[in-house]
């Protein structure tokens, strides 16, 4: 248990550690985060909230209302950085989405576990700014290496929350998700995740939580994305 403590103090303090640095201004760094392998905290929550849910935006940008998204370019290993938007009605896709099949992010694999996995792949393609909010298709500054569960459980819920108060108020939200590497990994651990509705002060929508890059029953090796079933050894 103090082992499991000392763990999330580390992750808490490197998360707001690399806000400071990060974050002075509304821009994207081009550098990915590079962390301690947060997986290991993960027991049953697909989530941890990250400073009593209070995101790190700075004052300037919590009154902006326009419509502005940014990606930082891919680092020296092709790893996605930093994505940062003010979701609202303006950004949000009007067509179907489109393919995304093209773009291979780092770390990835296509790889069948059916009877582990609900949809039967352990990787998605997984959008940092979800297509629901920002109608990013195949941007490979915006897609990264994920498990179905850090997709569907992990991140779709809090993109769901988002988009739904957009399309009910016609606000804007700030939102933001980095993508958390260790040392020089090619898969993330997880994604930080932060929103604050702007119009009424995080009233509607706020939240800074930590999404685990994990799937139940499965090892994975960050390092090249590689995986086999837990009981089995690399």
């Amino acid at each position: 248990m103090k082992k499991k403590k000392l763990y999330m103090f580390l992750i808490v303090s490197v998360l707001c550690i690399a806000d400071y640095l990060y974050y002075g201004t509304s821009n994207a760094g081009n550098d990915t985060n590079d962390k301690v392998q947060l997986d290991e905290d993960y027991t049953d929550s697909p989530y941890s909230v990250v400073n009593d849910n209070v995101p790190y935006f700075s004052e300037e940008d919590l009154t902006r209302t326009d419509a502005f998204e940014t990606y930082s370019e891919l680092d020296s290993l092709g790893r996605c950085g930093v994505a940062y938007a003010n979701i609202c009605q303006e950004l949000m896709p009007t067509e179907e989405r489109g393919e995304i099949g093209s773009v291979k992010p780092s770390g990835w694999h296509t790889v069948n576990y059916h009877e582990y996995v609900d949809g039967n792949y352990l990787y998605n393609r997984c959008h940092l700014i979800g297509y629901q909010l920002s109608g990013e298709n195949a941007n490979e500054k915006n897609l990264i290496t994920g498990t179905r569960y850090l997709n569907v459980e992990g991140m779709l819920p809090f993109e769901n929350e988002v988009a739904e108060y957009v399309e009910e108020t016609g606000n804007h939200v700030l939102y933001r998700v980095t993508p958390v590497f260790e040392g020089d990994n090619l898969v993330a651990s997880g994604v930080q995740m932060e929103a604050y509705s702007v119009e009424d002060q995080g009233a509607g929508v706020m939240f800074n939580v930590y999404c685990y890059n994990v799937q139940p029953g499965i090892t994975i090796d960050y390092a090249t994305g590689d995986s086999q079933i837990m009981s089995k050894i690399f």
